[in-house]
């Protein structure tokens, strides 16, 4: 094991039941103006109301914008930001889902730099420091509360872009497991499936060679000694508690677990990446539009297969944690998870035409930063091969593969 690690994170992670009611205390230490960012639903929602009484009684001035859309519309942001501009915020809070999230550092970046989002498309492209962001999610999935990133819809485009860079994790993240009680079974499912996916892939991501350079000239630096820890610790509770939550949603226990792991992924995938079945994932969802995280995790078990040659102790690994006999009963242990709680085991049952896949190879084939990030190389005839696998249910397609 190469003694090497990072993690890059908020100035202070705050967890627990009803800490949702310190978000005044905090916010008042970071700035006078809060620029609250939600959607339409939650904007409604009991406890979100009490949280923007809170930061006026903590004696700061609250406006509110309740538009976010999903998956971000880039030309949403752009408007909001315009709003926004004369309120003069000085510190932007998000509350919600990833989407709410990723909003909230997109505003908060377009406020301290102008511009627009394209302009900073990709990693490392964000100048400078953005404006102090709380994040408080309200489901437990995206790790958004704790990641470098944005990811927005830009029409101009066929597949989702993001931002990265360190300068948008936000200063604090406060994660209340109260706040996800009311998430529906289906949203849950899928947000917890997401965030398993985030671990897995961080722990069995590719190891870069190790330069003093490597945390300085990218934002995902591949598998390493601290993003470990996180991300054994992510699949330990989430495998823990995701079907327990699945089957019961007032089980506040588990709501509990897989808030944790949720962030604790976030944690693990914010400096190490993710890999194949996120590449695969973006043109798979922006054909079929179905979620991304039923589209990942349906693609994880078929990933995990592709990758089994050079993922031997890390399959391992987590088989101890997920109290599995062995490294080989993992992957169906996982897929049979995902079966359980109602993700799609193959891209046909995610709705993918068969005359789609070698489109879907080329796209993924192109997202070099998550290809390179895979354990094992995946070129073009190979990668047409994971998906024919994934899509026809049989990893059988996969044993003939060769590697050069």
């Amino acid at each position: 094991m190469v003694n090497f690690g990072a993690i890059r994170s908020p100035g202070e992670v705050i967890f627990g039941c009803g800490q949702r009611k310190a978000l005044g205390l905090v916010a008042k230490r970071l700035g006078q103006r809060a620029l609250v960012v939600t959607d339409q639903r939650l904007a409604a929602d009991a406890d979100f109301q009490a949280m923007v009484v809170d930061l006026k009684t903590s004696g700061l001035t609250v406006r509110i914008e309740s538009g976010t859309l999903p998956d971000v519309p880039v030309r949403a942001a752009v408007l909001a930001a315009d709003a926004a501009r004369e309120f003069a915020a000085d510190v932007v809070i998000g509350v919600g889902g990833g989407s709410c999230l990723d909003m909230a550092k997109c505003l908060a970046l377009l406020l301290s730099h102008g511009g627009q989002p394209q302009d900073y498309y990709g990693e490392l492209k964000v100048p400078g420091p953005i404006l102090p962001v709380i994040a408080v999610p309200t489901t437990a999935g995206t790790g958004s509360e704790v990641t470098p990133v944005a990811v927005l819809s830009d029409d101009q485009r066929t597949l989702k872009v993001g931002i990265s860079s360190p300068y948008l994790i936000p200063m604090v993240a406060i994660c209340d497991p109260e706040l996800t009680l009311t998430c529906p079974s289906t949203l849950t499912a899928i947000a917890g499936a997401d965030a398993l996916t985030h671990a897995i892939e961080a722990f069995t991501a590719a190891r870069r060679e190790v330069t003093p350079g490597l945390t300085q000239e990218r934002v995902f630096i591949g598998k390493n000694a601290l993003s470990d820890q996180f991300a054994l610790t992510a699949i330990s509770l989430l495998w823990q508690g995701l079907e327990a939550v699945c089957a019961d949603g007032g089980n506040l226990a588990a709501r509990s677990q897989v808030m944790q792991g949720a962030t604790f992924a976030g944690l693990a995938f914010g400096v190490a990446g993710t890999a194949a079945a996120h590449a695969i994932q973006y043109p798979v969802g922006a054909v079929t539009h179905t979620a991304h995280g039923a589209g990942v995790a349906c693609l994880m078990p078929w990933v995990m297969e592709w990758n089994r040659p050079v993922i031997g102790t890390e399959l391992d690994q987590m088989a101890a944690v997920m109290n599995l006999a062995d490294g080989a009963a993992v992957i169906p242990a996982v897929a049979a998870l995902f079966a359980r709680i109602g993700i799609p085991s193959t891209l046909t049952q995610l709705g993918l035409a068969e005359d789609q896949l070698d489109w879907v190879a080329d796209q993924a084939c192109g997202i070099e930063r998550l290809i390179q990030n895979n354990p094992r190389p995946l070129e073009r005839n190979n990668m047409r091969k994971l998906i024919e696998a994934s899509y026809f249910g049989a990893a059988e397609l996969m044993q003939d593969a060769k590697v050069a």
